[in-house]
Order: C-alpha cells, then sequence, then structure tokens
C-alpha cells in the first residue's frame, strides 16, 4: 500500500507561495495584521520534514493498517455470506421443486383413487350385465319351452278334435 507524501494541514503554509516575495502583501491580509511577516520568517529544514512525515505516517499508519485489515475480513464475511446466501436460495428452489413434486404425487393419487373407483364400477356393472345376460337367457328358454308346450298343447287338441271329429263309418 503506497502512503501519499505529507499533506500540510489545512490553512498552514510550509513554504511561501512563489508568486510572494518578501515584502510583498499577502493578498486578503490587511497591512495591519498581527501574522504580518510570518511567512517570511517561516524556514523549514528538510530533516524536520522528513521527521513530520515519519512522525504523521506513525501516528497514523497503525490505525489504516488495522482498518485495511478489518476491511479485508469484511471483505472475506462478506463473501462467506453470500456463498451461504447462494446455498440457502439453492436450497429454498429445491424445497420448492419438492412442493411441486408433492404436489404431482397428491394429484397423482387422487387420479389412482378416482381409476379405482371406476374399475370397482366397470367390475359391478359386468356383474350387473352378466347377471342380466344369464336371466335373459333363462327367461328366453322359459318363453321357448312355454311356446312349444303351447303348440304341442294346440297339435294334442287339434288331434283329439280331429278324432272326435264325425267320420263315416266304413262299410264292411
Amino acid at each position: 500500500m503506497s502512503v501519499p507524501g505529507p499533506s500540510s494541514p489545512v490553512g498552514v503554509l510550509t513554504r511561501p507561495p512563489d508568486s510572494l516575495e518578501a515584502g510583498e502583501p499577502t493578498p486578503g491580509l490587511s497591512d495591519t495584521s498581527p501574522d504580518e511577516g510570518l511567512i517570511e520568517d517561516l524556514t523549514v529544514e528538510d530533516k524536520a520534514v522528513e521527521q513530520l512525515a515519519e512522525g504523521l505516517l506513525s501516528h497514523y499508519l497503525p490505525d489504516l493498517q488495522r482498518s485495511k485489515q478489518a476491511l479485508q475480513e469484511l471483505t472475506q464475511n462478506q463473501v462467506v455470506l453470500l456463498d451461504t446466501l447462494e446455498q440457502e436460495i439453492s436450497k429454498f428452489k429445491e424445497c420448492h421443486s419438492m412442493l411441486d413434486i408433492n404436489a404431482l404425487f397428491a394429484e397423482a393419487k387422487h387420479y389412482h383413487a378416482k381409476l379405482v373407483n371406476i374399475r370397482k364400477e366397470m367390475l359391478m356393472l359386468h356383474e350387473k350385465t352378466s347377471k342380466l345376460k344369464k336371466r335373459a337367457l333363462k327367461l328366453q328358454q322359459k318363453r321357448q319351452k312355454e311356446e312349444l308346450e303351447r303348440e304341442q298343447q294346440r297339435e294334442k287338441e287339434f288331434e283329439r278334435e280331429k278324432q272326435l271329429t264325425a267320420r263315416p263309418a266304413k262299410r264292411t
């Protein structure tokens, strides 16, 4: 991490401005200012600037390094949280799909029950139709028997009438 060079505090001049020469009035300052010759009297040594910079760095650098480390930890924690969140989202989607699957199974169970009922009804109807067919066959056979008996009765009556009818006697 590069640390920018020491900057002067706001409002404090570390060296005289290039445009100001000794004896020139500072723009914006009145001639009666109590700090009137301060800029001209200020001479800064390179060693003092270096020591001030080192002091400033030694004062703020540990805090900045701790802040940097804290930010890195926060970033790592954020990455872990994002991964966890993605896993939870995938679990939620899986649960949602499980709900869909459960709904499909419930629907399949419902339709299976309907099919079982339809099958029972069809078996019952088959039994009823079989019974009806047997009954119809018995009735048909009974009618045929009755008809046959009537026909035979008619023939007997016809034969009897035939025998009862007067016949001329045979002459011998």
